[in-house]
């Protein structure tokens, strides 16, 4: 991901998530030292991750695909190039967060080998208070 792609990042990330990260996030996020991707389908941005390494642990902030191209395996092939990366780069293991509600990325992150490892209550907002999320690891 370079600042160029950030606009089209945002606008995926507005159009999948009802509280989106802020632009400035994305921005921080190239300027600084945590690896930022897009997947890119004929020359479309149609996916990104953005993911930090600190002493031996990945941590997956991030992760979309545009609603559009869902269900496509896109998602699948961007999560299985974080986990060798991550691996790659020395890391030891990975950590996310999902929310409770989100079956699709439940199941996603199992199938590649996560497994829940605790939960942060009222972790993310809703529309009527917070949910929970669940915390999840994968030995790299």
């Amino acid at each position: 991901m370079t600042l160029n792609d950030v606009d089209a990042v945002h606008d995926i990330e507005k159009s999948a998530y009802p509280f989106p990260w802020a632009k400035s996030i994305f921005e921080q996020a190239v300027a600084s030292t945590k690896h930022a991707v897009v997947l890119e389908t004929e020359s479309q941005i149609c996916g990104y991750a953005v993911v930090s390494y600190v002493v031996g642990e990945a941590e997956l902030l991030n992760i979309c695909v545009a609603p559009s191209t869902q269900g496509s395996g896109f998602g699948q092939q961007l999560l299985a190039y974080l986990i060798n990366h991550a691996a790659q780069s020395g890391n030891q293991d990975m950590y996310l967060e999902v929310r409770i509600s989100n079956k699709s990325a439940i199941h996603l992150y199992e199938k590649a080998g996560f497994n829940e490892v605790g939960v942060r209550s009222n972790y993310y907002p809703t529309e009527s208070g917070r949910e929970d999320a669940i915390l999840m690891a994968l030995t790299l």
